[in-house]
């Protein structure tokens, strides 16, 4: 009878080149970052470290003792940014890693911690680095991203405003397509003030507004609650405020734009070799 000889796992008998022999894996959370360099490094090869910025110079000044060069983490959330920043101002080689490669490979042992197997791919070249944008583009995203949650913010509050309107019984969005357009403001501002005669209101409607007067007339008689005015103007104010900070926020977005713009331009001017330029300009000679 044949021996029957026990089936051995391909990952425990696989064995892969190391190229990155100084490589460590970080696992990073909101308020815990776990750090694994290669086992001879250090007799504890897997640290635990807070997210403070004092944790995070902790962990550059711990790497460079155990002569690691290059730093795989994944990029998910946030929380890799500040830890990003330090560790390229210390010099370090980051790999930005996306989560479903390294959950992807296959062979993990289970008593293995993140920060270790993401340590053992990255010292096996097995990760690759997500795209980054350069520093100016990455801050000119971040001011985008932000003005459009001002706008996006902008709109729920209109909405806001339109509900009191519609709750005092205030048709003003069935003749006036913009309620924050010239004439809405107009209305809105005089409203909020004080204003409740209908024929006081009808004198603010600017000349491109369509409706007859006797509809205006109409969709400007309300029941003035109390409750509502207040949510109006809260809204109201709220909104303008919102409107003043997209300004700003176009103003530094043109500031970064026109700084960017003119870096652009000084990489695009190429220094003439004079020597060249005697040279082509001699030949332009002859040939007169």
């Amino acid at each position: 009878m044949a021996n029957k000889t026990k089936p051995t796992n391909q990952t425990d008998s696989m064995a892969f080149p190391v190229v990155n022999p100084n490589a460590a894996g970080i696992d990073i959370g909101d308020l815990l970052i776990t750090v694994a360099v290669p086992q001879d490094r250090d007799n504890q090869p897997v640290r635990e470290f807070g997210a403070f910025t004092e944790d995070l110079l902790s962990i550059a000044r711990w790497l460079k003792r155990c002569h690691v060069d290059s730093v795989a983490m994944e990029c998910t959330g946030v929380y890799w940014k500040n830890l990003y920043a330090v560790l390229i101002e210390q010099g370090f080689r980051v790999c930005l890693a996306n989560s479903r490669h390294t959950k992807n490979v296959t062979g993990r042992k289970t008593d293995m911690s993140d920060a270790q197997w993401i340590q053992q791919l990255h010292s096996c070249g097995f990760l690759a680095s997500a795209f980054l944008p350069d520093d100016a583009t990455q801050t000119l995203r971040t001011l985008v991203r932000q003005r459009r949650a001002i706008t996006q913010d902008s709109t729920r509050y209109i909405q806001r405003m339109q509900k009191a309107l519609e709750l005092m019984n205030i048709k003003l969005h069935a003749v006036i397509s913009d309620i924050t357009g010239k004439t809405g403001s107009a209305i809105l501002s005089a409203i909020i003030n004080g204003e409740r005669d209908p024929e006081k209101l009808l004198l603010l409607v600017g000349d491109r507004i369509k409706a007859d007067r006797d509809t205006l007339r109409k969709s400007l008689q309300a029941n003035w609650r109390e409750e509502y005015l207040f949510v109006l103007k809260q809204s109201y104010d709220t909104y303008l405020h919102l409107q003043s900070q997209k300004e700003l926020y176009d103003q530094q977005i043109e500031r970064v734009l026109d700084a960017f713009q003119k870096k652009m331009a000084l990489h695009e001017i190429v220094p003439v070799d004079p020597v060249k330029k005697k040279q082509k300009n001699g030949s332009n000679l002859k040939r007169t």
